[in-house]
């Protein structure tokens, strides 16, 4: 579904969430009745909504086709915001709707980034405010053999765990291209995603800093035009080079980063830089690991291991 393919189109900005957004009564309508993932949802949902999770399961026979892009799995998820909350209450039915930005583009966590995108395209923003956690759904596939998180979130791999101690998380290999053709069974998947238009490289390891000084001081002895998105605590290593800095916050709040993180890349791609360097930050847990997923993957691939 394109959004703005149709008059009347309307774009609810909540979580940055492109999957089925359902209530409790109305998410039983769109899963087939299989029992070993529905007691598993079950108790998923117990604990994580509304919230950040986005369940695959099967599609039951009543949901077109075309909800699922041809797959028998169907995404749902319940969300917390208020307003999308209220929209689904009035609707009374389960609500299918693309995401509120274009293929591959940073996600929206703010009503101006919709626009950015999309103005000229649909009709109506709903506007909830800034988004609480910055970053998209924790999205887990129930219908493997066993668990797996096809795209790491707020809800962490250790938070699953605590119910699902086999859950596995996705790895890098399992990463597509954009060569690929098929429907994939969540968003977020493609090697490329959620970047910015301007070419980024993401710098990581132990002196990503220092190579990320060298290679900006020979763009500007090209002649280009360098941005660099950093921690605050590298800020004061950039000051005097004639680079156009844009901060995410403390890395010691993985939480503060992830909700900048988006109008972070926004900015910097709207600023007129020829190029965009950022520092890996996050980690092999907790939230740092949905802020690696969303660097590497804005990055495209051009990443410099220090």
């Amino acid at each position: 579904m394109q959004a703005g393919a149709a008059a009347g189109r309307v774009v609810v900005r909540d979580d940055l969430d492109d999957h089925l957004l359902a209530r409790p009564a109305l998410a039983e309508r769109a899963l087939a009745d299989r029992a070993d993932g529905q007691t598993r949802a079950a108790e998923l949902a117990r604990r994580f909504w509304p919230g950040p999770l986005t369940l695959v399961l099967p599609r039951a026979a009543g949901v077109p086709l075309e909800v699922t892009a041809g797959l028998d799995t169907i995404t749902v998820r319940i969300p917390s915001h208020p307003v999308a909350r209220a929209l689904l209450a009035m609707a009374e039915v389960p609500v299918a709707a693309p995401s509120a930005n274009l293929f591959s583009r940073p996600s929206p966590t703010q009503a101006a980034h919709v626009l950015q995108d999309l103005e000229g395209r649909i009709d109506i923003v709903l506007d909830g405010g800034p988004t609480t956690v910055g970053v998209e759904s924790t999205v887990l596939d129930l219908t493997a053999s066993r668990p797996i998180v096809l795209r790491p979130g707020a809800v962490t791999l250790e938070m699953l765990r605590e119910l699902l101690p086999d859950v596995e998380l996705r790895g890098d290999t399992g990463q597509h291209s954009e060569a690929d053709t098929g429907p994939l069974p969540s968003p977020g998947l493609l090697t490329k995603h959620y970047a910015p238009r301007v070419p980024m490289t993401l710098y990581e390891g132990a002196h990503a800093t220092a190579r990320m000084i060298d290679d900006a001081r020979a763009a500007i002895g090209r002649g280009q035009h360098v941005g660099v998105l950093v921690p605050r605590e590298d800020d004061p290593a950039f000051e005097l080079l004639p680079v156009h800095r844009v901060l995410l916050g403390a890395e010691a709040d993985p939480a503060a980063l992830a909700r900048r993180l988006y109008a972070a890349l926004r900015e910097l791609d709207v600023s007129g830089v020829d190029l965009i360097l950022a520092k890996g930050v996050g980690g092999p847990g907790g939230l740092g690991l949905a802020l690696r997923d969303r660097l590497r993957r804005a990055a495209g691939g051009h990443i410099v291991e220090t």
